[in-house]
């Protein structure tokens, strides 16, 4: 979507910002039903759950292949493609937390997962570009879908270590109250350049409806019933840091991939291939980073390896401020689009291999819903607060603009690096 941007909007006859709010609601209605999604595969399986998620996800990409304006546009990648999103992304944690007990196995696992999410989200652009400029936008959707079809055929064999409960309860007070919450806050910021008085009451009712949410869920674990989400998950300490640091990893991928791609397109001038190619640099960084995350592991503490991926990421993004504001060559963003790759391909893994292991099994399927939906919260920030910055100034003074939303995206790292900070240190796996 990033790279489709002028040609979405000259398509559909909408602007940039009508463009964001699409890419910020697709990532908010993940955000918003991850928790539910996790909880979801408990009652009804894993596997099930994440093939009627491919199958949604895949009806979503064909109805925004077909889009007649941003409306369906929205109800299709936004809104079905991000209720796909939801259900299929916790079950693939749940598994390999299921499935891989070792510490160093485990971490492989996730390195792949990571890796190859991280990698996507950045090589996205790139196939995005290609298949916009060869084709159209509309057939990069359209290749979504194939590439649904063939993942549902893939995991035909799939196994699930745990059986279903289908008599297990579900939250469905908790759900709305969750979702409705973050969706008021997320809504608040981007009202911000409309709006001041809609910004605050927005986000006023956002923290009165969270607010809400924590009260019914403790609740319904003083009268023995079964929240949406237990107050066991945010019992420890170490995951509580390893879910902010994941949040602002999230934030700064697709802050910046969304600042950096609005800027080449809007401000110099650059279509679909060209913009997808500058992010190839970023995609390499996360390729040598991610796949190294197995033997990094076994050398290194968790802890070490994600304050050095936020210290790499915050460098990266002050290369991408002192290389291209006032030059107007291209290849300015490549160093500084390299370094982050580098930088958040490195804590990917050991963030989200932190969150899922302070847990046992019977926790899973509830840490997991969480900690995708955290990672979703952070891309939707990212997307929606660095976007907010970069389109309110993008006519009238584009380059401060540009450099605004980037220090927005790197005060968010240095919060990411305290959090890192503050972990225990706990020696690489292997170590005696």
């Amino acid at each position: 979507m990033n790279v489709m941007i002028n040609d979405i909007s000259t398509d559909l006859d909408t602007t940039v910002q009508g463009v964001q709010v699409a890419i910020t609601v697709f990532l908010l209605v993940m955000a918003a039903l991850m928790i539910p999604g996790g909880k979801l595969t408990d009652k009804y399986g894993r596997k099930r759950c994440f093939r009627v998620g491919l199958t949604i996800y895949g009806v979503g990409a064909l109805l925004s292949a077909a889009a007649p304006g941003l409306g369906v546009l929205i109800l299709g990648n936004s809104i079905l493609e991000g209720v796909g999103t939801a259900l299929l992304i916790p079950p693939v944690y749940i598994l390999a937390t299921l499935l891989f007990t070792e510490v160093t196995s485990r971490a492989r696992a996730f390195g792949l997962i990571s890796a190859m999410g991280g990698i996507g989200g950045a090589a996205g652009p790139l196939i995005g570009g290609l298949i916009t400029w060869a084709i159209s936008w509309r057939a990069a959707f359209v290749f979504q879908a194939l590439v649904i079809a063939v993942i549902i055929w893939l995991s035909r064999d799939l196994r699930d270590p745990l059986p279903p409960n289908p008599d297990r309860p579900f939250d469905v007070r908790g759900s709305v109250l969750s979702a409705t919450g973050l969706t008021a806050l997320v809504m608040g910021i981007l009202a911000a350049d409309n709006s001041a008085v809609l910004m605050l009451v927005l986000l006023a009712v956002g923290a009165v409806l969270l607010a809400g949410f924590v009260l019914s869920i403790r609740a319904k674990e003083r009268s023995g019933e079964e929240p949406l989400l237990s107050t066991a998950v945010f019992g420890s300490r170490t995951a509580n840091l390893g879910l902010v640091t994941q949040s602002m990893q999230w934030l700064m991928l697709l802050g910046t991939s969304f600042v950096v791609a609005t800027f080449l397109q809007v401000v110099r001038g650059y279509d679909a291939i060209e913009t997808g190619v500058i992010f190839t640099a970023a995609t390499a960084g996360l390729l040598v980073s991610s796949l190294a995350a197995e033997r990094l592991a076994r050398r290194r503490a968790q802890r070490t390896l994600v304050v050095a991926g936020f210290v790499l990421t915050i460098a990266g993004i002050g290369v991408l401020l002192a290389l291209v504001i006032g030059s107007p060559s291209v290849w300015a963003f490549a160093p500084g689009l390299l370094v982050i790759g580098l930088g958040l391909g490195l804590m990917l893994t050991p963030s989200v291999n932190i969150v899922q292991s302070s847990f046992g099994e019977d926790l899973q399927g509830e840490i997991s819903g969480l900690s995708r939906s955290v990672s979703n919260l952070g891309s939707t920030l990212g997307t929606a607060i660095a976007g907010t910055v970069l389109v309110a100034g993008l006519t009238a003074t584009p380059d401060r603009a540009y450099g605004l939303a980037m220090v927005v995206l790197a005060a968010a790292g240095l919060i990411g690096l305290l959090a890192a900070l503050r972990l225990p240190r706990i020696a690489a796996p292997g170590r005696s």
